[in-house]
């Protein structure tokens, strides 16, 4: 009996170090256990996309996780990684259980982002100019994007874009520069001569500066070609991170923003324009001017000093103004000089002097928006031979003015060739006719003085009204009169009643202008 029992003392002390020595072997190499609290679910099986990567005690731990997982997978590449990251769980209420270690856990979540990357986005710079925007893989692309703008203009390579930070935004957008290579060079070697040139010799100079008159510069003594150099437009950069298929091939890009295109502007209608002159001063056909402009309603259209149309120009996205010196020699008009005649009326006018051209030489600051001028200044002008001014004698006087004889009426009959609408009438009618109902009041065109009023055969009862300018005005059919010969009228003012009277077609007012004894046509003339 005391040999079993010693027998069993030895079974157990061996049970007990292999106990013992299973817990440490778990410690270690299998998931630690936890005692969990008993509210609800608080044991979580975690899934990121669809894959387990793990167990948890605290769920609030996985999005931690998840963070660090995202973090280590951005840092795999220079570019903006996108991927899916759908995450869930399941969750049950146990008294204990093992749960994974964070680090584990992470690198779970790690492998099931690899595996669901979407797109990769390749860091890029999006290039604004006015309404037109650009993308480009790198800095390089866009520099040799500006670079090509400015190529057209400079084929001597003294000018060079470069991108600064926009002082005027909040955000980091940048803009363009343009340096000079020339004026860079020479920058330096003042600087450097303001070194060497100090103390008494710096005094010297100044004072021989001040005792020496500046001469004039002979024509040898400029220095020709392009001048000054910028960008018409402002160009906007910013960083983006974009797809392959959202990149335009620099050769593309260059093409688009250094090839004219058709742009809209404004053209203000200036002084003996026409529309046909318009168009073809614009490189325009004549219905595409018409089409584009919804107030003109055909060729006839009239248009007035100020009107603004719409016309199309050929103009880069990307404008060049530049300033180039150039010397030319030409001939020459001399300005008109006008004599003033405060007897005249501003429509009349006569030449006194008839003109010739001139010759000169000349050095002048040119101005261009990419190929068009748009200033001149000269600098230095040699004159061979003087123009001969054209000299005319001009009216100050604002001329009187012509209003419609009548308030509404409906417009019957125009100056000029017609069918007789009745026999004895002129098939070469020689003024305008507004149907009205009799008793209409007829109004003086203009202000003047009553040469005839009464009967006028064929024209029924007429008043005739003499001008200061030295026109006149006719007024017929009318069917009372209400001036006299002789009386002195203004503008406005009641005359007569509108009739039927002589060869008429019914009721209606019959007006006339006439310079010089022969009849226009009235609306050339009705203001």
């Amino acid at each position: 009996m005391k040999i079993l029992s010693r027998h069993y003392k030895k079974l157990k002390i061996a049970y007990i170090k292999v106990a013992v020595l299973a817990s440490i072997t778990a410690a270690f190499f299998l998931p630690h256990l936890e005692t969990l609290e008993s509210d609800g679910d608080n044991l979580f099986t975690v899934y990121l996309n669809g894959m387990q990567v793990g167990v948890m005690g605290d769920i609030s731990e996985a999005d931690e996780c998840l963070i660090a997982a995202r973090k280590t997978l951005a840092s795999t590449s220079d570019e903006m990684v996108l991927a899916e990251s759908d995450l869930s769980w399941e969750g049950q209420e146990v008294l204990w259980s093992a749960v994974d270690d964070k680090n584990v856990i992470i690198a779970n979540m790690l492998t099931a982002l690899q595996g669901s990357v979407k797109e990769t986005l390749n860091r890029s710079y999006t290039v604004k100019i006015n309404e037109y925007t650009v993308n480009l893989s790198s800095t390089q692309e866009v520099l040799a994007l500006l670079q090509a703008s400015i190529k057209k203009y400079d084929s001597q390579n003294n000018y060079y874009a470069d991108l600064v930070m926009d002082s005027d935004r909040e955000l980091n957008v940048l803009t363009t520069q343009i340096y000079s290579a020339r004026e860079q060079k020479a920058e330096a070697q003042e600087a450097e001569e303001t070194m060497t040139s100090t103390g008494i010799h710096a005094v010297l100079d100044d004072i021989f500066e001040d005792i020496e008159p500046a001469s004039e510069k002979d024509f040898s003594d400029y220095e020709l070609g392009l001048q000054e150099l910028a960008f018409g437009d402002t160009v906007e950069v910013v960083e983006s991170y974009l797809q392959d298929y959202e990149l335009t091939p620099l050769e593309q890009a260059i093409d688009e923003v250094t090839k004219d295109q058709e742009k809209e502007q404004i053209y203000e209608v200036v002084s003996g324009d026409t529309l046909s002159q318009i168009a073809e001063k614009n490189e325009i056909p004549l219905d595409e001017l018409i089409a584009m402009n919804e107030t003109i309603e055909d060729e006839n259209s009239v248009i007035r000093v100020g009107d603004e149309l719409i016309v199309t120009v050929p103009e880069p996205e990307l404008s060049v103004e530049r300033t180039e010196q150039m010397y030319y020699e030409e001939d020459y008009e001399a300005d008109v000089i006008y004599v003033d005649n405060d007897d005249w009326y501003t429509t009349d006018m006569q030449t006194l002097q008839e003109p010739s051209a001139g010759h000169r030489k000349v050095v002048a600051d040119v101005s261009y928006r990419n190929n068009e001028e748009v200033g001149r200044e000269i600098l230095k002008e040699e004159i061979t031979y003087a123009a001969v001014p054209k000299i005319v004698e001009r009216g100050t006087k604002i001329p009187p003015t012509y209003l419609k004889p009548i308030s509404g009426g409906r417009l019957t009959s125009r100056f000029g060739r017609r069918t007789a609408p009745t026999r004895r009438a002129s098939t070469n009618h020689k003024g305008v006719d507004w149907a009205t109902p009799v008793g209409t009041a007829v109004m003086a065109s203009c202000a003047g003085t009553v040469s005839r009023a009464g009967w006028g055969s064929g024209y029924g009862y007429v008043v005739y009204i003499d001008h200061a300018d030295g026109r006149q005005t006719r007024y017929g059919h009318l069917s009372k009169v209400l001036v006299k010969q002789g009386q002195t009228v203004s503008q406005g003012q009641k005359i007569a009643l509108s009739g039927n009277t002589g060869v008429s077609t019914g009721p209606h007012i019959h007006f006339e202008i006439l310079i010089n004894g022969s009849q226009v046509d009235p609306f050339k003339y009705l203001n």
